[in-house]
């Protein structure tokens, strides 16, 4: 039985909401039209993304920017050493006035959640992470309560400062939907934002341009976006090809593939379609792949990332022409 498509009128409203949405984001973030893409890619699949970037290059502004666009709860939580799971999630805690145990929400409890410096907490923090990501819900003291939707986990991290640092598991950061870096301005864009940002910071007065109960219905539509079968099968070829890559020494697992196919289903209706092309998952492959592979030690004394590897990939697998 073939799957409803998404129609060009709803597709219409997919385009139009990102298009207001990256819009209001612009004003505070100079010249990273992909990156706002790929926070709103990961919006409408209900997926997280992991920034690796040094810093002062603008994660925090970007998080913050994009919850003030949705109208959201927007927390931060700042990773160190010494933060506890409870800290995260929240805790039960006997109130004298009532005589009762209630629960006292973490700030995991928002829509849009910052998790700073992730790779400064324990691996006892970083894994109560993982029903957050994966389930969207919290267990604290046997009691299972939901995450509010929409949901979001924007983690960071430094590449450079490794000192005091717990690097993520391989199971944490295949649930990172999307990794992307942001990268240092061009001189023409650190002028202009020298120039925006010389009298009151943007961000105090950002409105918000989209609801969370109309995102929730945008998430909708992306699922009917097609997927034509050649498309499809370019897909299950890349994700193969890491699997066989020499250089590889573990490859994308199903759930990289999931997430291909959805990110590029939001992409494509963002550009307003209402199908894939392979363009589409070729944009998507390095943010939605690198970071679920190993590569084998001795790559990296050649010079080589695990972002070239995935290039050489889409430059080898043949890209279907129906």
């Amino acid at each position: 039985m073939d799957k409803p498509q998404s129609t060009m009128a709803e597709v219409a409203r997919i385009e139009e909401a990102a298009e207001r949405l990256i819009k209001n984001v612009n004003t505070v973030i100079v010249g990273k039209q992909d990156a706002i893409e790929f926070v709103l890619v990961a919006l409408l699949c209900e997926g997280h993304l992991l920034l690796e970037d040094v810093p002062g290059i603008g994660k925090t502004m970007l998080a913050r920017a994009t919850a003030m666009s949705l109208g959201c709860i927007f927390k931060r939580i700042q990773c160190t050493a010494d933060l506890l799971p409870s800290d995260v999630t929240g805790i039960h805690y006997f109130n004298q006035k009532t005589s009762q145990f209630e629960f006292r929400p973490g700030p995991i409890m928002a829509n849009i959640v910052l998790v700073d410096e992730i790779n400064r907490a324990t691996p006892r923090t970083q894994s109560c992470l993982l029903e957050c990501m994966q389930e969207q819900q919290v267990t604290v003291d046997l009691e299972t309560i939901n995450l509010p939707r929409p949901f979001l986990l924007l983690a960071t991290q430094n590449p450079i400062e490794m000192e005091g640092t717990f690097p993520l598991p391989e199971a944490q950061l295949d649930r990172f939907f999307l990794k992307i870096k942001l990268g240092y301005p061009s001189s023409e864009e650190e002028g202009a934002i020298l120039f925006r940002f010389q009298d009151e910071n943007k961000l105090h007065s950002l409105k918000d341009v989209m609801k969370a109960a109309e995102l929730l219905d945008l998430q909708k539509i992306i699922r009917h976006i097609l997927v034509a079968d050649p498309v499809r099968s370019y897909i299950v070829a890349i994700i193969r090809a890491t699997r066989e890559h020499p250089d590889i020494r573990l490859g994308a697992s199903p759930r990289a593939s999931l997430g291909l196919q959805a990110a590029s289903q939001a992409l494509a209706a963002i550009r307003g379609r209402n199908y894939v092309i392979p363009d589409d998952v070729k944009h998507l492959a390095v943010p939605a792949l690198a970071h679920r592979i190993i590569a084998k030690s001795e790559i990296r004394l050649r010079g080589k990332s695990v972002e070239d590897i995935v290039k050489d990939i889409l430059a080898t697998v043949p890209v279907p022409v129906e």
